[in-house]
């Protein structure tokens, strides 16, 4: 019969979640259809329940009180309305097919089971009414918006759940270009059946069918991975249970040295997501602030300073006309003359468009860092060659060059500043993942710690340094949570 079909399906995607789970679920669709957990609360009747959009709404209101007054809602409201719609376009058997404004607790399921728990194919079709109610073919102008609504919208619940790690909207740059930035970032993946990629207002014009949809979302695995942020930590439902939020773990990396020094990042938070998510998985869960000229001085040798022998980091640096970009270096800085790295390198930009660009195998130029030499040049680089870098900072500090006609040889990445030849603005350095043993041990202070400049100078000359493993790093030990 056709309620045992029902029943059956429903059973079934029921079956995806853990008993834990289930549980979960059952009190969030209770709180939101109004029933209780009250004795025959769980029999037929309650089964009976639905939840209208006006409860989801409700829902985001009722808690608020709890949380920072400047976030009032877990989620923003256009998201909000995109999840109902994308719970209402659940089929049942044996329901007439008319459209109801009300989401029956099976729906409730089969939505959760097919989101959280289903393949490309089972969460295609959510996803195409979360895009646009009616569902059909859809012009990437629908999809943009969908996007950066998502991205918005995990911005917005990791800030309102305290799931930053240490960063912050304030501490950050502004997230609007980062989100733009990203959402145009992941559409460049979208592909028409033969194989071209529809670029600017052409993109946005075309039409896309389900299983262009479906192949995207299969190869951007950032879609699935946000829409799992937006419902355990927007509706606040198996966010806290073990073992199930692996994929969201490291999305954004715990951040330290940066807490209570009146500066913000280059970084806004859809690039710090981005750009982790392109790291190696062992230095996805830390970044550590290791130089910034607005903190540390313009100085080669203050830069020199503070990043050699730091372990693998992250170099970002704004040029006078506002570009954003940098480099993952692999390995630990050293002072020679010689490239250094390896193949896990990679340039990026963050703004105006954000992209990353890895090696070639073209050479092995991945990055160099030398000063005090009459015959090599002296500065930090990465990809390219000698007076051609991809990304170049030159020693007499404040200048650098991108030189990549058409490309830059190592990592295939275009001209990353505004001009070839630019002025430095500001520039970071972050050390990712766990110190190297040498930079992370406690001590007592050395002569170096009061002068950096000298430390450089050693490391130039290629001097041992006794001292180096007492260095104390910045707020290694304070939890910026």
């Amino acid at each position: 019969k056709m309620g045992n079909a029902e029943s059956n399906a429903y059973q079934n995607h029921l079956s995806r979640f853990l008993p834990e789970e289930q549980s979960d679920i059952d009190g969030l669709f209770n709180t939101l259809s109004g029933s209780s957990d009250s004795a025959g609360a769980k029999n037929a009747k309650a089964a009976k329940k639905t939840v209208t959009l006006a409860a989801l709404q409700a829902r985001q209101c009722y808690l608020w009180y709890i949380w920072d007054a400047h976030t009032r809602e877990p989620l923003p409201e256009p998201m909000t309305v995109r999840l109902y719609h994308g719970m209402k376009s659940i089929d049942l058997p044996g329901k007439s097919s008319g459209p109801s404004e009300q989401i029956a607790k099976e729906q409730f399921v089969i939505f959760m089971s097919n989101l959280l728990k289903g393949n490309a194919n089972e969460k295609i079709s959510i996803i195409m009414r979360m895009i646009a109610k009616t569902g059909g073919p859809l012009k990437g102008k629908q999809i943009q918006e969908f996007t950066e609504d998502l991205i918005t919208s995990v911005v917005h619940v990791l800030s309102y759940r305290k799931e930053l790690k240490g960063w912050s909207l304030e501490n950050t740059r502004d997230a609007s270009s980062g989100v733009k930035a990203l959402a145009s970032e992941l559409l460049s993946e979208l592909k028409l059946p033969d194989g071209t990629k529809p670029v600017g207002s052409q993109l946005l014009e075309t039409s896309f069918d389900q299983s262009v949809i479906e192949d995207w979302v299969y190869r951007v695995p950032q879609i699935s991975v946000f829409l799992s942020v937006v419902i355990r930590q927007g509706l606040h439902v198996l966010h806290s249970l073990p073992d199930q939020t692996n994929d969201i773990l490291n999305l954004v990396p715990h951040c330290k040295g940066i807490k209570g020094r009146g500066v913000a990042s280059l970084f806004d938070i859809p690039a710090i997501i981005y750009i982790n998510s392109h790291l190696p998985a062992e230095l996805q869960h830390k970044w550590q602030l290791l130089f910034s000229s607005r903190l540390h001085g313009e100085s080669f040798s203050q830069l020199c300073a503070h990043i050699v022998n730091k372990g693998p980091c992250i170099v970002i640096l704004r040029d006078l006309d506002g570009f954003l970009f940098g480099g993952f270096a692999s390995h630990s800085w050293e002072v020679k003359p010689q490239f250094q790295g390896d193949n896990r390198c990679f340039l990026f930009s963050v703004f105006p468009t954000l992209a990353v660009y890895t090696y070639t195998g073209y050479n092995d130029h991945y990055m160099y860092l030398n000063h005090g030499q009459q015959t090599m040049p002296n500065g930090l680089g990465m990809g390219g060659q000698h007076g051609y870098f991809g990304l170049w900072i030159d020693s007499d500090y404040g200048k650098g060059h991108s030189k990549a006609k058409p490309r830059c040889t190592t990592y295939n990445s275009p001209q990353l500043s505004a001009k070839e030849d630019f002025t430095l603005d500001a520039m970071e350095v972050w050390a990712v993942g766990d110190a190297p043993e040498s930079a992370g041990k406690k001590g007592k202070k050395s002569i170096l710690d009061v002068d950096p400049q000298a430390q450089a100078l050693l490391e130039m000359a290629g001097k041992s340094r006794q001292s180096e493993g007492l260095r104390e790093p910045l707020e290694e030990d304070e939890d910026d949570d």
